[in-house]
């Protein structure tokens, strides 16, 4: 009889554990999903091929929020040497081109997304006169990229220097097109459900999604 009480007694306080456990867990993931919900959520980016928006509209169906196409006052060149040139004559003097794009009451905004491509393995021109134009102080900043095989280069470093007083997460890049060689809007078929896949869970490696 002795045995089963201290049996007995063992067992309650793990059962107590347990569902103590679980239920801080929930209360974590409901605080999560609550900051979510609270967070105005503005995603803007910067589309060259559209493969940097089709990324930018699978996270809008993740989280939410407004989504923005950033336009440059004067439209870059369609000819892709040229556009190169011209790039590299913007980031050498460190011209910054005005924008068309204009964002209302950008301090109503708690998180903001800010998708790009690589261009010139730095970031491009319009994001920094984004970034100049509008003060990010205090708001949780997240870079996401497309790149032809290169990689972000200084891009996301550049993000964070930008956004000194700005919380910037790890951002998230993917292979898109290679305009250079004629391979401009990849993010369909298998590549596109391969993206989704990896932005839900970068979503969550950050904490953004459940």
């Amino acid at each position: 009889m002795m045995k089963r009480i201290i049996r007995f007694c063992v067992m309650i306080p793990a059962a107590i554990f347990i569902l103590s456990g679980c239920s801080k867990a929930q209360t974590v993931e409901k605080e999560k999903a609550e900051l979510l919900k609270n967070k105005n959520i503005l995603i803007i980016y910067l589309s060259r091929t559209k493969n940097t928006k089709a990324v930018a509209e699978i996270i809008h169906k993740n989280v939410g929020g407004k989504l923005v196409a950033l336009e440059s006052e004067t439209p870059y060149p369609e000819h892709y040497q040229t556009m190169v040139d011209q790039v590299v004559r913007e980031n050498s003097t460190g011209y910054l081109p005005p924008l068309k794009t204009k964002i209302d009451s950008i301090e109503k905004y708690g998180m903001v997304f800010i998708g790009f491509p690589t261009w010139g393995m730095q970031l491009p021109p319009p994001i920094k006169s984004f970034l100049h134009e509008y003060d990010l102080s205090g708001k949780t900043v997240i870079p996401f990229n497309t790149n032809g095989g290169y990689g972000i280069g200084s891009s996301f470093q550049t993000v964070k220097q930008l956004c000194p007083n700005s919380m910037v997460l790890d951002g998230f890049s993917t292979k898109g097109g290679v305009e250079r060689d004629g391979i401009l809007y990849v993010m369909k078929g298998e590549k596109e459900k391969q993206v989704q896949t990896e932005v839900k869970k970068w979503l969550q490696k950050i904490s953004i999604k459940n």
